[in-house]
C-alpha cells in the first residue's frame, strides 16, 4: 500500500486512519456520510482541526484525480484542496482520494431547496456561478467532461455565489481547448444540470419558481455571454484609445483582469484591434489581499473595497487631509472590520466567513437605516443583526471552534461610525 500526502506536516492524523480497510467499514471518530448521490463510496471525517472528504475509487482514477486537482489548485482555480491518495491496497481494493472539505461550502441541494439561505433569486445565482466556473476552467485549458451540480460546491459571495469544482476524474488538461471541446463540455453540463434539478423536483425538494429544463438551457446563454466578454476582439478607431480603458473596466467589473492586451493596427493604421490575452480571475480579491491581508471571494472583496474607499472619504472629510488607499485600508481594519467581527458573540462567529459576516452586517445596516429613516450606528446594527439574522440562521461551517479553548477576557468594542 502506498500513501502520498501533499502536506505531511499538516495532515499527520491521516496516517493513523485504517487506510487498508474498505471505506464503509471504517469506525473512526467523526466519520459520517456525505449528502447527495455518488457513484463511489464517499465519507466525511471530522477532526478537532479540519474536516476531510474520503472517496474510494480505482487506483488509476484516484492517481489521475490527485494529479489534476493539484494542477488546478496551482493554476489558481477554485477547487477542493487535495490532501492525499492511497493506492495498492490489499485484495485488489480500490484506492482512496483524500481532500480537505471546503469550509462554508453549500451543496446545490441545500441552495435550491431554499432552506436557510437568504439570497434572492437563488436559481439564477447557482446558474451564474456554475457558468462562470466552466468559463474559468475552459480559459485554463481544462475540459471537465462531467460538469454538474453534483460535482460542484458553492460558497456565499456577498449577494452571489462562487462555485468550486470537486470531482475531476473525467477531466483533461490541455494547453487550450478547441471550440468543439468547449461545446461538448457545455452540452454535457446542460444535460447533467437538467438531471440534477429534475431529481430534486421529483423528490419535492426543488424551490418553487425554478423550472429544471429552462434553468439548464439558460446555462449556455450565461456561458456564451461571459466567454464573449472575456475573449472577444474589439475593433475601433485609432483615436478612440479610451476604448481600451473601457474594456479593462468591464473585465474588472466581472472580477477578471487581462495580464496582457494585444493592439494590432488594421486598415492602414486608421483602426486598432484589441485582443485580451491570459484573462485571469480574482482582480478584487488580489487588491483586497494586498491592502489588508484578508481572504475573500471576489464579490465580497469588491464590497469590502468599496467600504474602504467610502471610509477613506469620511476620514478625509473629517481631517481635511488626503490619505492614501493603503492608509485608509489600515484605518478601516482597525476602526471598522476588526471591531465588527470582534463584536459577534463567540458562539456565533463561526457560522459564516468573516468577509461574509461583514458584508451581511453592511446589508443589515442599510436595511434598518432605511426602515428607521436615518443612519443607524454600527453597534446598534451589529446587535440587531446578531439578534434577528445570525442567531436564528443555521451554521455553515462544519468544523466549529473547539469547546475547550480558553476563554479570553472580553474587552469593550468601540466603533468609529461614519
Amino acid at each position: 500500500m502506498r500513501l502520498q500526502l501533499a502536506k505531511p506536516t499538516e495532515h499527520t492524523s491521516v496516517v493513523r486512519w485504517p487506510l487498508a480497510d474498505p471505506l464503509p467499514e471504517w469506525g473512526i471518530d467523526g466519520m459520517q456520510k456525505v449528502m447527495g448521490l455518488h457513484r463511489h463510496q464517499v465519507r466525511m471525517v471530522e477532526t478537532a482541526d479540519l474536516t476531510y472528504v474520503v472517496k474510494e475509487l480505482p487506483d488509476d482514477l484516484a492517481e489521475r484525480e490527485w494529479r489534476l486537482l493539484r494542477e488546478l489548485s496551482e493554476a489558481g482555480l477554485p477547487t477542493a484542496e487535495v490532501v492525499g491518495v492511497v493506492t495498492g491496497r490489499d485484495d485488489q481494493a480500490d484506492g482512496l482520494l483524500i481532500t480537505r472539505h471546503l469550509d462554508y461550502s453549500l451543496p446545490y441541494r441545500v441552495l435550491l431547496s431554499g432552506r436557510g439561505l437568504q439570497i434572492p433569486y437563488l436559481g439564477e445565482r447557482v446558474l451564474d456561478a456554475l457558468a462562470g466556473l466552466l468559463v474559468r476552467l475552459h480559459l485554463s485549458g481544462f475540459y471537465w467532461g462531467d460538469c454538474s451540480l453534483s460535482n460542484t460546491l458553492f460558497r456565499r459571495d456577498a449577494n452571489a455565489l462562487s462555485a468550486y469544482i470537486i470531482d475531476v476524474e473525467t477531466g483533461e488538461r490541455h494547453p487550450s481547448l478547441t471550440d468543439g471541446q468547449r461545446r461538448l463540455d457545455l452540452q454535457i453540463a446542460t444535460e447533467n444540470v437538467a438531471g440534477d434539478l429534475l431529481d430534486l423536483q421529483m423528490g419535492g425538494l426543488l424551490a418553487d419558481g425554478i423550472d429544471p429544463v429552462e434553468t439548464a438551457l439558460a446555462i449556455e446563454q450565461a456561458y456564451n455571454a461571459l466567454w464573449a466578454e472575456l475573449t472577444g476582439v474589439d475593433e475601433f478607431n485609432a483615436m478612440e484609445t479610451f476604448r481600451v480603458d473601457q474594456r479593462l473596466r468591464r473585465l474588472h467589473d466581472l472580477g477578471f483582469d487581462a495580464s496582457e492586451l494585444e493592439l494590432v493596427s488594421t486598415g492602414g493604421g486608421t483602426r486598432l484591434r484589441m485582443v485580451p490575452r491570459v484573462v485571469e480571475h480574482g482582480y478584487h480579491q488580489q487588491r483586497l489581499r494586498t491592502l489588508t491581508g484578508l481572504q475573500a471571494e471576489e464579490n465580497q472583496a469588491r464590497r469590502l473595497l468599496n467600504d474602504i474607499n467610502r471610509y477613506g472619504a469620511v476620514i478625509e472629510t473629517r481631517t481635511g487631509k488626503k490619505i492614501t488607499e493603503s492608509m485608509a485600508a489600515a484605518r478601516w481594519l482597525d476602526d471598522r472590520f476588526e471591531p465588527t467581527i470582534a463584536a459577534i458573540p463567540r458562539d456565533l462567529v463561526d457560522k459564516l466567513e468573516p468577509a461574509e459576516l461583514y458584508h451581511q452586517v453592511l446589508e443589515h445596516r442599510w436595511f434598518i437605516s432605511e426602515k428607521a429613516g436615518g443612519d443607524v450606528g454600527m453597534k446598534e446594527t451589529v446587535d440587531s443583526y446578531v439578534r434577528d439574522v445570525l442567531r436564528p440562521a443555521p451554521a455553515e461551517q462544519l468544523v466549529a471552534t473547539a469547546d475547550d479553548l480558553p476563554v479570553t477576557q472580553e474587552l469593550p468594542i468601540t466603533f468609529l461610525d461614519d
